[in-house]
């Protein structure tokens, strides 16, 4: 299909000027707008423009940067259509992200690309610039550690990004794993077996893998193919040929951190995932983690994805939830980044 066409051009009895874009397909155009216009609602919410359709055209007026940041998420949006994927509030979220962060000039290859195939039909895509950094991180260093806030979607894109190897065979086993700590209260005896005693610590991990790999998961799981264990089980492991996430890294202690990062093996690639702000040891501090981050600050191959309250891409009132526990620290932190570990990171201090 040929690609949108757009002119600018001077509003009639304003000084503000409006983008014209032409859809070539009004059946895909109305997916474009969404169930009574949502999507164009939510469009002009977030970048104070206005939008109006005439056939298959679409009119953006506004501010000259908001106008152009419009129009590049609408054009955005219906590639996506055009592809075969959904255009609702997330996705309309996600290229606004895009559409008011600069992108870089990037090399070739799949270096910059914000998705990954994890499946013949199934794609997950970055839903913020900090995600898409996270993404190349984990092309192009064995070991990653992805640090911020709840909901920026670290373990999520992680599982995705390991999806993405085994489909195309670039590795034979991901594995998945994470301490078996209560989040703040004593359970007690658990009856069953030991499968059924741990489950409940790793369902946030079943459901991320669920998520990603649809009706696979059960299946890949019951060959082996995708492992997922407790940290304690790590112990005495060489962990070969596989892509390894370490999720909630927060609830590590020294030890357990050290034990972990020196399973990996040969070809394998790792990707530490927590929030310092949300340990469960005691005391509250995220020991392990912080420790690590500072230790291997300077170590090549080593790179740290920082995400801030701003990446959040669960619901809106997590992004304020967050803000207002970090009592503004977070506005003073700025924007979050992805960048290769240059020198040793600062660690952060808990929150308690």
């Amino acid at each position: 299909m040929s690609p949108p066409r757009s002119s600018a051009k001077p509003a009639k009895g304003a000084a503000k000027e409006q983008v014209t874009l032409e859809f070539p397909d009004n059946k895909l155009l109305a997916a474009l707008s969404g169930a009574h216009a949502k999507n164009f609602v939510r469009i002009e919410q977030k970048l104070r423009v206005r939008i109006a359709t005439r056939g298959n055209l679409v009119l953006v007026e506004g501010a000259p940067d908001m106008r152009e940041q419009a129009a590049a998420v609408l054009r955005a949006l219906y590639a996506r259509i055009e592809s075969g994927e959904e255009s609702g509030p997330a996705e309309v979220d996600a290229e606004i992200r895009f559409a008011t962060h600069e992108r870089p000039t990037l090399p070739g290859g799949d270096f910059g690309v914000p998705s990954v195939r994890t499946a013949a039909s199934r794609v997950t895509r970055a839903r913020s610039p900090a995600q898409a950094a996270y993404l190349d991180l984990m092309r192009t260093h064995p070991l990653v550690f992805g640090v911020g806030p709840a909901g920026t979607g670290k373990t999520y894109l992680a599982a995705a990004f390991g999806a993405h190897l085994l489909y195309e065979r670039r590795i034979e086993r991901l594995i998945l794993s994470r301490p078996a700590l209560e989040a703040g209260e004593r359970l007690g005896f658990l009856p069953g077996d030991l499968r059924e005693k741990i489950d409940p610590y790793l369902r946030p991990l079943y459901d991320a893998l669920f998520d990603v790999l649809g009706d696979q998961a059960p299946k890949l799981m019951e060959q082996g193919t995708i492992e997922v264990a407790p940290l304690a089980f790590m112990r005495g492991r060489t962990l070969a040929h596989a892509f390894v996430i370490l999720d909630e890294a927060q609830n590590c202690s020294s030890a357990q951190m050290r034990m972990f990062l020196t399973r990996l093996g040969e070809d394998s690639r790792m990707v530490v995932c927590g929030d310092s702000t949300q340990s469960d040891l005691p005391g509250g501090r995220a020991e392990g983690l912080n420790e690590a981050l500072a230790v291997l600050g300077g170590v090549e191959g080593v790179a740290v994805a920082r995400f801030s309250d701003k990446d959040v891409v669960r619901h809106a009132l997590v992004t304020r939830i967050v803000r207002a526990y970090s009592g503004g620290s977070a506005k003073a932190d700025g924007p979050g980044a992805a960048a290769p570990a240059g020198g040793r990171a600062r660690p952060r201090k808990s929150d308690g």
